[in-house]
């Protein structure tokens, strides 16, 4: 060996190991060393562990959600569970009014219990009682108000003769009670749906009357001409009379052919048949707004239970 090959040979001590291991990371997968290193601590342009403590954030998050969804129905559970309970409470789970104002029925002698005017306060009412008010029969059951994103292929009944999958499938952990959908989406349709066991608050939300406003993203085949969109603006005969339209509009930053609509008109099918009408064949449909409630923070196929300032909205419509 010659005395350059020794010279060459001779490596200054305790650089060996680094050396190698900087080779090894420039072969691993072709891509740089320092890069790599930095992306698997989470730290370029971020400070360190920045990624780890947004999955925190969220996971903290998702746990409170699910606690508070928890909460909720066990209160449900529990109430089932009693034996009696008092008759204003009765009243008020029955959806037509508040307990203060059940108070006020029972002091005025419009409630009966198995046929016989009751005016005692804190009256208990067993679970066999029937309770009547105004000559028609309550239900204990308390109300139940569940939001649903509903996803595709699924239709908005209770039961099914063809044994199809219905959106009461979806939620069927979500309350001992027998929910019912608030309004109807096609199979095809996706979005918003309410359900609940308040038959007096649906009643409202689907009367013509309350022109309860929806919200839909429309995916046509082609392109919408501003002509046609004048048209829809200006109302489209169809069987039932002249559909009008709340508002309508091309969505920014999405193309022509996609378009959002403002409407109050429950008519069956009624987006859909608008714009056959004139042509277009409806690719996708789906409801992002119902009675001021959105699919926010929903999952497709997912639900949540509405909150009680959501509920109070509900029925000041």
């Amino acid at each position: 060996m010659s005395r350059g090959e020794d010279r060459k040979s001779r490596r200054p001590r305790g650089t060996s190991d680094r050396n190698t291991n900087r080779e090894g990371g420039r072969n691993r997968g072709g891509r740089n060393f320092d890069s790599r290193d930095k992306y698997e601590r989470g730290n370029l342009k971020f400070k360190k562990g920045a990624f780890k403590k947004w999955d925190e954030k969220e996971e903290k998050e998702e746990r409170t959600k699910n606690f508070v969804q928890k909460r909720r129905l066990q209160k449900i559970e529990k109430d089932i569970q009693k034996e009696t309970i008092r008759l204003n409470k009765y009243i008020a789970n029955s959806g037509i009014c508040s307990r203060r104002q059940a108070d006020d029925l029972i002091k005025q002698g419009l409630v009966t219990v198995n046929g016989k005017v009751v005016m005692e306060m804190g009256y208990q009412v067993q679970k066999t009682d029937k309770v009547s008010f105004d000559g028609q029969n309550l239900t204990p059951e308390k109300p139940v108000y569940v939001l649903l994103n509903k996803p595709k292929g699924y239709i908005s009944t209770t039961n099914d003769e063809k044994a199809r999958k219905t959106v009461v499938d979806l939620t069927a952990n979500a309350s001992p009670y027998r929910l019912f959908p608030v309004g109807r989406l096609d199979r095809s349709t996706t979005g918003v749906i309410l359900l609940t066991n308040d038959g007096h608050l649906t009643k409202k939300l689907t009367h013509p009357s309350f022109q309860v406003k929806k919200i839909y993203h429309v995916v046509l085949d082609r392109k919408l001409s501003v002509e046609d969109m004048k048209a829809i603006a200006e109302g489209i005969r169809l069987e039932e009379g002249v559909a009008q339209v709340d508002q309508i509009s091309f969505i920014e930053g999405k193309p022509k052919n996609e378009v959002g609509i403002e409407i109050h008109i429950g008519w069956n099918r009624i987006i859909r048949r608008i714009f056959q009408r004139l042509g277009y064949e409806v690719e996708a449909l789906d409801r992002v707004m119902f009675a001021g409630l959105t699919k926010k923070n929903i999952k497709r196929g997912h639900w949540r239970i509405l909150t009680d300032l959501e509920v109070n909205n509900l029925k000041m419509l």
